[in-house]
């Protein structure tokens, strides 16, 4: 093999090797998907590995947004998928260098941390989140679900924005998590005491 093919061939390869590596800085551990008299509540584990430029960022005072998206499909072999739920949740990881603390923030409630790994773990782990009400799907029908967490670059600020079109830094997200579920209905009783 001539040299000059064999150059472009590695190039090749090495950028395939460093993207595939990139490619899990977030990777989800465990998912359970629990019926009650309200609908269905979601658990999530995810490992979050923030590369040094992104740890720079926080440190120097940008917050992240990380989005947590819920998917319902039903396959539909006469028109188009249905996507009947989608939902999402947004956690914000900020450092306040007055007070030296990391914060998570969903919606209007907050929790401080004290290390950059206390608060990933915390951020990496989503409870009790209602995903399906009862009644906004058909019981007994054959759904996919899917799961991913991403980080939101829409609502970095501007000249971030512009940095993370150029460079590979700034994209983390995990892959969607599919999977096949079936909707039962809901138990609307009490079993007798």
């Amino acid at each position: 093999m001539s040299l000059r093919l064999l150059v472009p061939l590695l190039l090749v390869l090495a950028f395939c090797w460093s993207a595939q590596t990139r490619a899990e800085d977030i990777a989800i551990r465990h998912i359970s998907l629990e019926a009650n008299d309200d609908g269905y509540i979601l658990d999530a584990d995810f490992e979050i590995d923030l590369n040094p430029r992104l740890e720079d960022a926080i440190n120097k005072g940008v917050a992240l947004y990380f989005e947590v998206e819920f998917e319902l499909t039903r396959k539909r072999w006469y028109w188009f998928d249905e996507h009947p739920v989608s939902r999402q949740l947004t956690l914000r990881l900020s450092y306040h260098a007055l007070t030296r603390q990391y914060r998570i923030s969903r919606g209007a409630l907050h929790q401080s941390f004290s290390s950059l790994s206390d608060a990933l773990r915390v951020l990496s782990r989503v409870r009790s989140w209602r995903v399906l009400e009862r009644g906004e799907v058909g019981a007994g029908t054959d759904y996919e679900a899917a799961l991913r967490m991403r980080l939101d670059l829409t609502q970095l600020p501007k000249p971030f924005q512009v940095s993370a079109l150029t460079n590979r830094d700034w994209n983390l997200a995990s892959e969607w998590q599919r999977w096949p579920l079936q909707v039962r209905a809901p138990v609307t009783e009490k079993a007798p005491q």
